[in-house]
C-alpha cells in the first residue's frame, strides 16, 4: 500500500491545498466531453494535462460532486475533494459512493498517466475500503492514486484518501483493462 505522510501543520497543509484548488479552478475549461479528434495522437499523461490546463473540457462529474484533479504525474493523479451535506446518506454522513467516485477517479486516472498514445483503460475491477466517516467539518480530502503495474493488457493501482490532518477515511485499489483507443472516425 502507499506510504502514509502525515503532515506536521494540518493548517499549512488545508492553505497549500486550497490554494492547488483555486489555481486548478482558475484553469479549468468548462464541463464536457472530449472529442476523438482531441485525444488522438497523446498519451494518458498529456491528456490529463490538457484537463488542467483548460486545452480539454472538464469532466462533468466533478461539477456534480465537486472535486477536481490537481496534480498529475506518470503513474499518479491526485483528485481533491470538499464534503458537503449535499453528499450525505440518510444517517448524516457522505455516502459510500462519493468516496467511492473520488478513489475510482484517482486510480484510473493513475492508470491512464502511464499509458502511452492510442491506449486506454476500463476498469474491470474496484475493491474500497471505508474507514472512516466524512462529514462537511472536514473542509477537503485528497484521493491519492499510484500505479502498481501496467503491463500491456492489465494495469493495477492503489489509492488513500486522505484529510489536511493525514487522516486516512478509505484506501482502494483497482484492475483496470489496458485496450487500443478507438480511431477516430
Amino acid at each position: 500500500m502507499l506510504p502514509v505522510t502525515t503532515p506536521t501543520d494540518p493548517a499549512a497543509t488545508l492553505a497549500r491545498w486550497e490554494a492547488d484548488e483555486a489555481r486548478c479552478r482558475a484553469a479549468m475549461a468548462p464541463p464536457g466531453v472530449s472529442a476523438p479528434e482531441q485525444v488522438a495522437g497523446r498519451s494518458g499523461l498529456q491528456l490529463l494535462q490538457a484537463l488542467m490546463t483548460g486545452e480539454l473540457p472538464s469532466p462533468p462529474i466533478g461539477e456534480t460532486l465537486d472535486f477536481l484533479l490537481v496534480e498529475v504525474g506518470h503513474g499518479l493523479a491526485v483528485y481533491q475533494g470538499r464534503p458537503q451535506r449535499r453528499h450525505y446518506n440518510p444517517m448524516g454522513g457522505v455516502h459510500g459512493g462519493w468516496y467511492a467516485t473520488l478513489l475510482d477517479s484517482a486510480l484510473g486516472c493513475a492508470v491512464h498517466s502511464a499509458l502511452p498514445a492510442g491506449k486506454t483503460y476500463t476498469t474491470l475491477e474496484i475493491k474500497l475500503n471505508l474507514v472512516k466517516a466524512l462529514s462537511e467539518r472536514v473542509p477537503r480530502v485528497r484521493a491519492e492514486g499510484r500505479t502498481v503495474h501496467v503491463g500491456g493488457r492489465v494495469a493495477t493501482a492503489e489509492a488513500r484518501l486522505v484529510g489536511p490532518d493525514g487522516a486516512l477515511y478509505a484506501h482502494g485499489s483497482t484492475t483496470c483493462l489496458v485496450m487500443n483507443l478507438p480511431a477516430p472516425r
